[in-house]
């Protein structure tokens, strides 16, 4: 606790009782507690699991991997879960995404072995979503450290418009996730 010195060269600026104001200001404030996150989804829900490689580069000067840098680990769970599940068709169809966000639970740190569940959520006309988890391994238990969801529009590049998601591509999410038919 800092000690207030009346007489400093600055003290006659400085009416008494405002020194006074700042100490039964800051003392009168009660400590309030920090609103709790909601809990993570289940991994058992998840069909699509992969590792993700970090690099020294991924760490910010707190010694964690930085926030912005969970958004490129959902790119490439994301890439080897359309590799892996649906084998998409770039040629033929792009992907653009139309929305990113992410709920940071807790930190990676250098040397933690990280792992990342990928599904689709939802399919739509033009649209589906992914869901994210990230795992890290603690004493042979994984703890969620983030949760994300991406909303991928599926984009004619030559009209620059949205297109309809590929019948083929929307048939291999479904039966890869074993989703209900969509109309």
């Amino acid at each position: 606790m800092a000690v207030l010195n009346y007489n400093c060269p600055y003290s006659n600026l400085i009416p008494k009782q405002n020194f006074m104001f700042f100490k039964t200001f800051w003392r009168k404030k009660e400590k309030q507690e920090d609103k709790k996150s909601v809990e993570p989804s289940n991994t058992d829900s998840f069909k699509y699991k992969t590792t993700i490689e970090m690099r020294f580069a991924d760490l910010d000067m707190m010694g964690h991997v930085n926030n912005a840098i969970y958004f490129t680990y959902m790119e490439i769970g994301r890439t080897k879960y359309w590799k892996h599940a649906i084998n998409w068709d770039w040629k033929t169809t792009g992907v653009v995404i139309g929305h990113a966000s992410i709920d940071y639970i807790v930190p990676i740190f250098l040397g933690d072995k990280v792992n990342m569940y990928v599904r689709t959520s939802r399919i739509g006309k033009t649209s589906f979503d992914l869901e994210y988890l990230i795992v890290k391994d603690v004493n042979g238990k994984e703890v969620i450290c983030s949760r994300g969801k991406t909303i991928c529009v599926a984009y004619d590049y030559s009209t620059k418009k949205p297109s309809a998601i590929p019948e083929k591509e929307r048939e291999k999410m479904i039966r890869f996730e074993q989703l209900p038919p969509t109309p």
